[in-house]
C-alpha cells in the first residue's frame, strides 16, 4: 500500500483508498438478469419431486400453476417446474437461495 501526503489537510491518503474511489462500477443484479429453469436433462420424476419440495417446504408460491390460474398452461412438468424454480430463486437468491433442486434446475440468462 502506497501512501500519499495530502497538502491541504496534512493527512496521508492510502493508495488502496484511491483505487477504490476510481474503481469502475460493475453491473448489478438488476443489470445482469438470470432465471432459474428446469434442467432439460432432468427426468420428469426428479422435476416433480423438486417441484413438490419447492412448493411444500421451499416457500415458493405455487398457486399460479394450479388449474384455472395464469401460469397453468402450458400444462407440462418442465414448464411448471421452471416457473416454481424461478419464483423461488428470484425471491431467495439475495438471501443465499440457490438454483439447484437436486440437479433438476439450472441458471440461464435467456428470458424463458
Amino acid at each position: 500500500v502506497k501512501h500519499y501526503y495530502n497538502i491541504h489537510s496534512h493527512k496521508h491518503i492510502s493508495h488502496t483508498y484511491i483505487c477504490i474511489l476510481f474503481h469502475k462500477k460493475t453491473k448489478t443484479d438488476a443489470e445482469i438478469k438470470q432465471w432459474c429453469v428446469a434442467n432439460k436433462e432432468a427426468p420428469d420424476d426428479v422435476l416433480q419431486a423438486a417441484l413438490e419440495s419447492a412448493c411444500q417446504h421451499g416457500g415458493a408460491d405455487c398457486s399460479k400453476i394450479k388449474p384455472n390460474n395464469p401460469c397453468f398452461l402450458p400444462n407440462t412438468i418442465k414448464d411448471h417446474a421452471s416457473f416454481v424454480f424461478n419464483i423461488y430463486y428470484q425471491n431467495y437468491k439475495h438471501k443465499g437461495g440457490f438454483c439447484y433442486f437436486n440437479r433438476a434446475a439450472m441458471i440461464t440468462d435467456r428470458d424463458p
